[in-house]
This record gives structure tokens, sequence and C-alpha cells, in this order.
């Protein structure tokens, strides 16, 4: 059936939590990223993110109705992320996904969605190495 989201051919939400987790277990350990993560427990980031990306690809509203209006880039300025941090961020999601049994569209469309969204949140510029 064509209609069916991503949420839906991804595996629904169990799949989301589950990527989250993966993502979030390789965050805990980059020092590059725990920079960007003040908090010392990451189960509020790693919620967050998991009814983010529920929300993003068709599944229920519960990120909208919790926090309002996803408003990425203004979230997301309070902390320093430049090409490192990108890097570093995307390196882990790509290993999350690659991680899980995915569809190859359904793989594709998240790895580009991850790209695009990682790149957007730049707020950084690089830094030149002398």
């Amino acid at each position: 059936m064509l209609s069916r989201s991503i949420f839906e051919l991804a595996g629904g939400e169990r799949t989301f939590r589950l990527l989250v987790q993966r993502f979030y277990s390789r965050v805990a350990a980059d020092p590059i990223l725990r920079a960007v993560y003040p908090e010392e427990d990451l189960s509020g980031a790693t919620e967050r993110l998991t009814l983010f990306l529920i929300q993003y690809w068709g599944g229920p509203a519960t990120y909208s109705e919790q926090r309002g209006h996803p408003r990425l880039r203004m979230r997301h300025q309070p902390f320093v992320i430049g090409p490192r941090e990108r890097d570093a961020w995307l390196g882990h999601m790509t290993a999350a996904v690659e991680s899980m049994d995915f569809a190859p569209a359904v793989r594709k469309a998240l790895l580009d969605y991850f790209e695009t969204a990682s790149t957007a949140m730049i707020n950084q510029p690089a830094l030149r190495s002398e």
C-alpha cells in the first residue's frame, strides 16, 4: 500500500524507540557530543527525540501535544553545534540506522533526513586548524 507512512513502514513506535536508544548509547560515550547534552541523564533527550521522530514520520503527534511546534533550530540554538558536532551526531545516527533491519527505501529516507536536519542545526563556523 503506497499510502503507508515511514512510521508504519519502519515498524512503528517500538522501532523508533529502539533506534533512538541505540543512538544515545553511542552519544553517551562520545566526548564531543556529551558537551552538547548538558544533562547527565540522557533519558529526557531520548524521549524528546523519540517523540519527535515518531511524529515527524507519521505517527502520533504526542511531541507537539507536549512541547508545541518542534522549532528545531530555535531549540538547538543554545548549544554549540559546529561541523564537528554535526559529523559526530550524524555518524552515531547513521550507525544506529544501519544497525536496524530497515527496508532500503526506509533506510534512505531516514538517512537523507538526518543528513539534512543535522546540517541545518549547525550554528557555529568550522574552526580552522592552524
